[in-house]
């Protein structure tokens, strides 16, 4: 298999974690040692380090959905990922592969409301090597400044 249908996979079956509220399974598609960023376009055009969500490790991500199903009271909530095809920037001298890939997240509240809550880009370094393909870094650049205080799922 190619490394776009490789990764094209890989970036369905997290989607369709997330979207299917299967949320502790979400960290097991990133290597142990990750990074997971959440940012603005603008932050991360002027390489200003400040996000919205940090993650320097699989365990922080484990964390942070432990956190999600028992400390944090937000309003029940349910995304829907639309992914386009990746675009592969760049092979790493370690063979681990960097790609860039457009989204679009709705969000479907507890009522019924449906808005569209985050367009934007994945920009993902892969480790292609093991039976699976995994996230060593994935940071979600968001097209707009203004996010919507309630993020609380991973996009």
């Amino acid at each position: 298999m190619d490394q776009h249908t490789t990764i094209a996979r890989a970036q369905a079956a997290q989607a369709r974690c997330i979207d299917n509220n299967l949320l502790e399974q979400w960290p097991d598609f990133f290597t142990q040692s990750c990074l997971y960023k959440i940012t603005t376009l603008e932050n991360h055009t002027l390489g200003l380090p400040a996000g919205l969500m940090h993650a320097f490790s699989r365990a922080m991500l484990v964390d942070r959905i432990t956190a999600l199903r028992q400390a944090n009271i937000y309003e029940r909530q349910l995304y829907r990922h639309i992914i386009g095809l990746p675009a592969i920037l760049a092979t790493e001298a370690d063979g681990r592969v960097r790609s860039e890939t457009p989204f679009l997240v709705v969000r479907i509240l507890r009522q019924g409301e449906t808005d569209l809550f985050a367009t934007g880009r994945y920009l993902d370094l892969w480790d292609l090597g093991g039976e699976n393909a995994l996230l060593a870094e994935r940071i979600v650049v968001c097209d707009s400044s203004r996010i919507d205080t309630q993020l609380a799922l991973p996009l």
